[in-house]
């Protein structure tokens, strides 16, 4: 179904997914667009086994489970209170926190909000995404608190990594494009180099400060495009603008939507969230971003609780 063919507000949403079998008949269509294709002999036709989440390939028999190899296998709650919280965190302009997703959806614990929570931000990333191409704005910048005893450039804070297509198509020059952030171990030349390489395609224009980082950019076939802003001191807003309006916008939904109470070790999913908003931000309505982490979910692999915490960037 067409992202514009889905509910673009709370009530119609809830006619529309307020029962597991609802949320089952859109999934099958999310896990098999083009229809059920046996994976085993390639039969089209599978007969469901009574109500649960498994079809039988009516040819060969081999089973195959509708949420398996998904971010919701082996939940043992219903897929119409999955699709609601989807719903609740891609709505919402500006994101919620675990403890208003546990406050609206009724959790019993903070734990399961959090987990719930940071497994539809893993969702929100489209996996094999393509690179950003064009003319590329690229920069880093320190997000989080100093920490006592750290001194020097950053103060202890975690390094973030910035790209953004500064202009597409007919709106080159006036519309920013898509955006990529990443947090990072520091700012030397192999860490951002490896940054540009997963998120940027060459030869991509890529226009950055005179950091020494950026230094091997021409000879990694990218056309850098270097800003020279020792004549001109503090105004690298203003010759970098993309990149530090973007910035500016992260830290600025870190702290509001978050109040900054964003650990090290799970930045890199609050980031993938922001650039998911960002990048969505003139969509047609609400409906298009549940439609996309819905769509992501089915090709993920699952993820558990010990698996979060234990993630780091």
């Amino acid at each position: 179904m067409l992202a514009d063919a889905l509910p673009r507000d709370l009530p119609t949403f809830i006619a529309r997914f307020g029962s597991d079998e609802q949320c089952h008949a859109y999934l099958f269509q999310q896990r098999w667009p083009g229809g059920f294709r046996c994976r085993a002999c390639g039969h089209p036709q599978a007969w469901r086994l009574g109500r649960r989440n498994i079809y039988e390939c009516a040819a060969c028999g081999q089973q195959h489970s509708l949420l398996k190899g998904t971010i919701f296998e082996q939940t043992k709650t219903g897929l119409a209170r999955w699709f609601l919280a989807i719903y609740l965190v891609s709505a919402s302009k500006g994101g919620i926190s675990a403890l208003e997703l546990q406050r609206q959806m009724g959790f019993g614990s903070y734990q399961t909000a959090w987990t719930w929570l940071h497994k539809i931000r893993r969702a929100m990333v489209r996996p094999g995404r393509e690179a950003l191409r064009e003319q590329i704005e690229a920069d880093e910048t320190y997000v989080g608190g100093a920490e006592p005893g750290k001194l020097g450039r950053g103060g202890g804070k975690t390094v973030v990594a910035g790209a953004v297509e500064s202009g597409r198509g007919k709106t080159r020059g006036r519309r920013l494009g898509r955006l990529r952030l990443a947090a990072l171990p520091d700012a030397s030349r192999s860490s951002l180099e490896g940054f540009l390489a997963a998120h940027v395609a060459r030869p991509a224009a890529v226009t950055t400060d005179g950091w020494a980082g950026y230094g091997g950019l021409a000879a990694a076939g990218w056309r850098h495009e270097p800003v020279n802003l020792s004549a001109t001191w503090g105004d690298a807003a203003l010759r970098l603008p993309a990149i530090h309006l973007v910035f500016s916008l992260a830290k600025r939904w870190l702290l509001g939507t978050h109040h900054g109470a964003v650990g090290k070790k799970h930045l890199p999913a609050y980031l993938d969230e922001f650039v998911f908003r960002f990048n969505r931000r003139t969509a047609k309505g609400i409906s298009h971003r549940f439609a996309r982490v819905v769509e992501h979910a089915v090709q993920l692999p699952p993820t558990t609780y010990r698996d979060l915490v234990a993630s780091s960037p």
